[in-house]
């Protein structure tokens, strides 16, 4: 059944309607975002919770609560805790590379399966663990999950979508991302109140539930035309499926370009070594810079740490919980929003808007916390409200742009060929980079202090510029046709043409 939103490209003048069939099946696909954010928000919360530091963590508990002589920056400065947190991703970025080969041979469906799977299971030993050891495993199969799921399902739902709307589509990735922040860090709130303190097991426990959600639904997703004319030997599937998605059975011009991009793709075989070639240039150059770019926004020091970062500039526990909440509401909304208007505003716009915004917010939150914050007590009241205010207002900025614009770009840039591959390095480098941000920020706080906003805040200059200049706009271009507009950029033709 069609909804009624009657679309036509006007670059590869394809036909169709935004169905019911394809927005259900992006909303099951896109809950792997749910599971990657959750894990964000809890692994947060839970460190910040004193009944878990003080069973996993005894040395850190100890730092924060007898030691006075210690700096307001140095309280949460330990490598295990940060091993706890950061083990997910190297985990992750290892489980990306097994995903690609299995996103490429079997379809899109069977690697958000296997992330659905090891995210349950990892949610199972997190919350049963009774020592490091169980805590730690359990992390590495949360990552597993993240890793597969992370690699499939941007690429599924840019599959799917019809062009005109495939960023918004595409974005219902980070938007999931978004819910799953709040709702484990309202989790991480209500169960920081029991008093037996073993709320921090549902915490991570609850886990279970959107990886449940996801490996079901998958179980009844249907496989992307792209995906089916690459693997089945009836291209009739293929079409059939192409004509139920986008509700018409007007569909030949774009199962046409899918075809021949199917033809191109049997042809390679091993995509990891032709994307090098110079004429997949612009497509690696985007692979590697943009998740990291989006790491060294800073947002996952927010994500990860924003509790203890309230607690460093003094609130109390339950106040920094709370305060978390906040900005992960606020980052939800800005991810809404962002949904709306990418279609018609375009990437590059919203890049530059969301990059003012981040750069003005962390300067500002650096200057107060450099001014105002020593190293013992804390901040006034009225300036830790402040700060929580300019703290949403970067997370807005960031909502709006680099979380949603970050997943969407690497997942429509690459021709088949080479989509599993290039999605996989995205990944991978993101999750390398988010290794290193997770596993030194502690540490960068207890030494560089507030200076740490302006580390961050000098990489948003430097990203907002790059994409000024050598991100092409891709608002409308039908994914199978996108490497026009590498071919007329006035840096990337040169490499392509």
């Amino acid at each position: 059944m069609a909804v009624g939103y009657a679309i036509s490209s006007e670059v590869g003048k394809y036909n169709g309607q935004i169905t019911s069939f394809v927005v259900l099946s992006c909303m099951v696909a896109a809950t792997g975002g749910i599971i990657f954010g959750y894990d964000i928000g809890i692994s947060g919360g839970v460190t910040s919770m004193e009944p878990f530091l003080k069973k996993f963590f005894p040395h850190v508990y100890t730092k924060m609560i007898k030691d006075t002589k210690i700096s307001n920056y140095c309280k949460f400065d330990s490598q295990l805790l940060t091993s706890f947190t950061s083990s997910l991703y190297i985990a992750g970025l290892v489980a990306t590379f097994f995903a690609s080969p299995v996103t490429r041979a079997f379809g899109r469906r069977p690697s958000i399966l296997i992330g659905g799977v090891a995210f349950l299971a990892g949610a199972a030993l997190g919350g049963a663990a009774y020592n490091i050891y169980m805590l730690i495993i359990g992390r590495v199969l949360l990552g597993v999950g993240v890793g597969f799921a992370n690699q499939s399902v941007p690429l599924y739902l840019s599959e799917m979508a019809p062009s005109h709307y495939r960023g918004a589509f595409n974005m219902g990735f980070q938007f999931c991302v978004g819910i799953g922040v709040l709702v484990a860090n309202l989790l991480n709130y209500g169960t920081e109140k029991i008093k037996q303190g073993w709320g921090w097991r549902i915490s991570l426990a609850m886990a279970a539930v959107p990886a449940s959600i996801l490996t079901i639904g998958t179980l009844f997703l249907p496989e992307t035309p792209n995906s089916l004319i690459q693997h089945s030997k009836d291209p009739d599937k293929a079409k059939q499926m192409l004509q139920k998605i986008r509700g018409t059975d007007d569909i030949q011009a774009e199962f046409n370009d899918l075809a021949v991009a199917s033809e191109i793709s049997k042809a390679i075989e091993h995509p990891f070594k032709n994307i090098l070639k110079k004429k997949y240039r612009p497509q690696l150059v985007m692979a590697i810079v943009i998740p990291f770019f989006q790491q060294v926004t800073g947002i996952n020091v927010i994500a990860f740490y924003a509790p203890i970062l309230f607690r460093t500039i003094g609130f109390g526990e339950s106040a920094s919980l709370m305060s978390a909440v906040v900005t992960g509401l606020v980052g939800l909304s800005m991810t809404f929003m962002s949904l709306l208007i990418v279609d018609k505003l375009g990437r590059r716009t919203i890049f530059m808007i969301g990059g003012v915004q981040m750069l003005i917010s962390q300067m500002l939150v650096g200057s107060i916390m450099a001014v105002k914050l020593g190293d013992h007590g804390g901040l006034s009241k009225g300036y830790g409200y402040l700060v929580l205010i300019l703290i949403c207002s970067y997370v807005a900025g960031f909502g709006l742009s680099w979380g949603p614009l970050g997943w969407l770009i690497p997942s429509e840039i690459f021709p088949l060929e080479i989509r599993s591959a290039g999605q996989s390095i995205t990944v991978a480098v993101g999750f390398l980079f988010t290794f290193i941000v997770a596993q030194t920020f502690l540490m960068m706080l207890c030494h560089l202090k507030s200076g740490t906003f302006f580390f961050f805040g000098g990489w948003v200059v430097v990203m907002t510029v790059f994409v000024h200049l050598f991100l092409p706009e891709t608002k409308n271009v039908p994914i199978e046709t996108m490497d026009r507009i590498w071919k007329q950029h006035w840096y990337w033709k040169k490499y392509v043409s």
